[in-house]
């Protein structure tokens, strides 16, 4: 009786710590939604505060006064989330089958260059320079993609969790006659789900919140995505208000401080979501590609 009694106190104290633990992960999130929901001048007033000292909608007011371009600046992120998250895991995935493989005698040797990458890069001007002048993918949507398209911390991870699909199972496919495309695609892919979700979680938030590509390789406007869209808008609010404050013209301040809360809001709300659904997942994944090293 008292073995039960000790095991009720636990759980009732280890899920009251769950609860104060996710609030306090929740704060930010919350903190964000008030700041961009507060009039501005409340907000240099009392700072920033859970609830709204003064409700305003001004800052997404100004944010969607051209939904069309929103609209496009976010079709083009997802996009390049889709395509280069599918893409890219498949690529990703193949490399790390092989990689598992211990009858491939060379995976030390391709363990040990694609670790180096990880370490080390040609730095920013080489790959400008591959990309623009002898790719020729500036202003194109695969410059969006190409340049995170692959990494080394994504393809040791998964071939960590393909390491633990048990080499039997492939054996026992080669003397049935399965070819190796075909082990990959309906034998280790099938098992891999969870690392993969896990991978693909990575890859789409590399993606999704990647805007120095676009800064970069990037000059029209119709390609822009939805972070780099953000980033312009607000460094032109802030640029005006400095005009106006500098040349003393007297017109209405444009809410900056909100609009950064708001502009949070608009890009981080949908990846949160897609976050939410596969987090059992994520973290299946992410414990079982960490046994092995």
């Amino acid at each position: 009786m008292k073995g039960e009694q000790d095991i009720l106190v636990f759980k009732i104290f280890g899920t009251l710590f769950v609860v104060v633990i996710g609030l306090f992960c929740l704060l930010p999130f919350i903190l964000i939604l008030a700041g961009s929901l507060t009039e501005e001048s409340a907000i240099y007033k009392y700072g920033y505060n859970l609830i709204p000292q003064d409700f305003s909608l001004d800052a997404y007011a100004i944010i969607l006064k051209t939904p069309l371009s929103i609209i496009r600046a976010y079709g083009i992120t997802i996009t390049v989330v889709v395509i280069g998250t599918s893409l890219g895991l498949f690529i990703t995935a193949m490399a790390c089958y092989v990689l598992s493989q211990p009858d491939f005698k060379y995976r030390k040797i391709f363990s040990f260059v694609i670790y180096i990458t990880s370490i080390f890069s040609g730095g920013l001007i080489p790959l400008y320079i591959l990309m623009v002048r002898y790719l020729q993918l500036k202003d194109t949507i695969f410059a969006l993609i190409l340049p995170l398209f692959v990494t080394a911390w994504n393809i040791f991870l998964l071939r960590n969790f393909m390491n633990e699909v048990p080499y039997s199972i492939i054996e026992s496919a080669k003397i049935d006659g399965a070819h190796e495309f075909g082990i990959f695609m309906k034998i280790v892919l099938p098992l891999s789900i969870p690392g993969l979700i896990t991978i693909g979680l990575f890859q789409a938030l590399y993606y999704w919140n990647d805007w120095m590509q676009a800064m970069l390789y990037i000059n029209d406007k119709n390609l822009y995505p939805i972070q780099y869209y953000l980033y312009n808008m607000l460094n032109s609010f802030q640029s005006m208000n400095s005009s106006f404050l500098s040349s003393g013209i007297l017109l209405p301040r444009i809410p900056t401080e909100s609009i950064k809360m708001a502009m949070t809001v608009i890009a981080t709300g949908p990846i949160v979501f897609l976050f939410s659904i596969a987090q059992k997942y994520f973290i299946k994944g992410l414990t079982a590609g960490s046994i092995k090293g």
